[in-house]
């Protein structure tokens, strides 16, 4: 619900804190208070356009901050994961300067005006302005039709999830398998050049690296021959390093007896000749196994330059050209077998799409004999209302046949709806979208939110002009409609009706002001007497007439009487 509204310097209000609760919340005030001035601060910061009249004169930035309490399970917590700026507690504020710049933030987090209207669609809802008018819409006109019985409607839904789901996985496999006979023997003709092309390298894992080397040491051979041979003749040479460290040997063991350090360096120069002699054998090894054969060098050229040609089209290395004849395998196999596949994959389709078609019918039929009783109890609601000529059908698209259903279908299903009204007798029925104003849609939104309250996802209602053109016994009737849309919902709404006024769980007064040689516009909650003088005022009596006065506090006394018992019997 919307608990607190700050706005500043707007119009005629150069700054002002309201206080929300949660049932009905009734703001009244003399003509030309303001009254309108706020409920436009609401839609600004909801994310109506903004417009540099809206700055109160003499200053250069207008701005609205509303904070909502969001229960756990609001819808809105969908697009607020999105931003990750999910909490119980939103807070929205928009700024507007005279310069046609502004700023929007949603906890902090800068959002654009779209995101703005994303997030406030599923939160308020204002009768009397298009902008959040969401019965204007058809996809929420047809969640009004689902959520009146809504338990037949998710178990239908429900059912058609998985078989939907399994026809998305059967048409990406026929979508796998090609398109016609033509375009899968062209790529019949390619994958099987490719496997024979790479097939035919008889290619193994490991051997470009083996290739590799070959090929560095074939070209390196001079100086490989050259510098092994220079390190055997330091070793083996006479007076080379073998000789030094036999020298060496027998120099320390003509003492390795006196102490056992000495009989340690003895071991090691003995390990260190025989290790040198080891190396000399593998150099002359080396040496002997090295031959330049250019057979066998133009060979490897030619295999490398194979490889690079397939790594190329088919990888970066012998293993991914391998991976890639593996799916080139598997990918010809089923082409080949496709007829077989694809006929399968067919009849399973249709089988599927005859049970989508059953639930889709079946929802059809739910929603149909919903949206007769729907509108029968609009209707009803109308006629206690004033609106006693007052007509309101629900207009369906034809269903579609089952050869028509197509493959992208929803458990949502095909249905599309559209709200036809007429307010008056010879007026023909009209789509909701084209009669959108005054005071008849107001009271055909408030008969509408009496059948659909408790199911609507929208926390919060506010209404403007709804008391237009009505008085008496229909004011006491749209009174009463608003509490009983308060069991479930909060009601924000605007009149100079004491019949709506006085059934006020929060009431607020809008004030104008002279100080200081301007005018502004104040708003704060009432109770007790003034309250009961407000009440008098709407009455027409006077605040020094004990009868005016009498009658509106029996008028709240009543009101009172009538919500404590509602609430008792829901």
């Amino acid at each position: 619900m919307l608990s607190r509204f700050e706005l500043k310097n707007i119009a005629l209000v150069d700054s002002a804190e309201i206080e929300f609760t949660d049932g009905v919340n009734i703001l009244s005030g003399e003509t030309g208070s303001g009254k309108s001035v706020i409920l436009d601060s609401i839609n600004f910061v909801l994310g109506a356009k903004a417009d540099r009249s809206m700055i109160r004169y003499g200053t250069d930035e207008c701005s609205a901050t509303a904070t909502f309490i969001l229960p756990d399970d609001h819808p809105v917590h969908e697009v607020l994961k999105e931003l990750e700026v999910d909490e119980d507690t939103l807070i929205i504020s928009r700024k507007y300067n005279s310069d046609g710049r502004g700023s929007i933030k949603v906890n902090g987090t800068s959002v654009t005006a779209n995101i703005l209207r994303r997030i406030t669609s599923r939160l308020v809802d204002v009768h009397g302005q298009s902008e959040h008018f969401s019965l204007l819409k058809e996809e929420e006109q047809l969640a009004v039709i689902d959520a009146y019985k809504k338990d037949e409607t998710d178990r239908i839904k429900a059912g058609l999830a998985p078989l939907i789901a399994r026809l998305g996985e059967i048409n990406s496999s026929i979508r796998r398998l090609g398109g016609n006979e033509s375009e899968r023997a062209v790529r019949q003709d390619i994958l099987t050049f490719q496997i024979n092309e790479i097939k035919s390298a008889s290619l193994e894992e490991g051997e470009e690296e083996n290739l590799l080397r070959k090929h560095r040491i074939f070209v390196n051979a001079e100086k490989i021959i050259n510098a092994l041979g220079a390190a055997r003749s330091a070793i083996s040479d006479e007076n080379g390093a073998a000789d030094a460290i036999s020298s060496a040997y027998h120099s320390v063991m003509q003492i390795g007896s006196l102490d056992a350090d000495y009989d340690k360096l003895g071991s090691r120069l003995e390990a260190a000749a025989i290790e040198l002699d080891d190396i000399s054998e593998s150099i002359a090894d080396i040496l002997g196994a090295l031959e330049y054969d250019e057979e066998e060098a133009a060979r490897i050229d030619e295999r490398l330059s194979l490889i690079n040609k397939l790594k190329k089209k088919y990888g970066s290395d012998i293993g991914e050209i391998l991976s890639f004849l593996a799916s080139a395998e598997d990918e010809l196999d089923k082409l080949v077998n496709s007829d077989k596949v694809r006929e399968k994959l067919t009849a399973e389709k249709a089988k599927i799409k005859h049970e989508i078609y059953r639930g889709i019918v079946e929802l059809g039929k739910v929603r149909r004999d919903s949206a007769k009783e729907f509108a029968d109890g609009v209707v009803g609601e109308l006629h206690e209302l004033g609106m006693a000529k007052a007509r309101f059908e629900v207009g369906f698209s034809d269903l579609l046949s089952e050869e028509e259903l197509p493959d992208g279908i929803t458990q949502e299903g095909t249905d599309a709806v559209e709200f036809m009204f007429s307010a008056n007798l010879g007026e023909p029925l009209k789509p909701l979208a084209k009669i959108i104003s005054g005071g008849e849609i107001s009271r055909f939104m408030l008969a509408v939110r009496t059948q659909t309250a408790a199911a609507h996802s929208v926390s919060t209602f506010i209404f403007d002009e709804i008391d237009a053109g009505i008085s008496g016994v229909i004011a006491s009737v749209v009174a009463e409609k608003f509490v009983r849309i308060a069991l479930d919902k909060q009601i924000i709404a605007i009149t100079h009706l004491p019949q709506i006024a006085c059934m006020a769980d929060n009431a607020l007064l809008i004030e104008k002001k002279e100080e200081d040689g301007k005018t502004r516009t104040v708003v704060r909650n009432i109770s007790g007497d003034e309250r009961v003088g407000e009440i008098t005022r709407l009455v027409g009596g006077s605040s020094s007439s004990a009868a005016a006065v009498a009658h509106a506090g029996e008028m709240i006394a009543a009101a009172e009487a009538f919500k404590k018992k509602l609430r008792a019997n829901r």
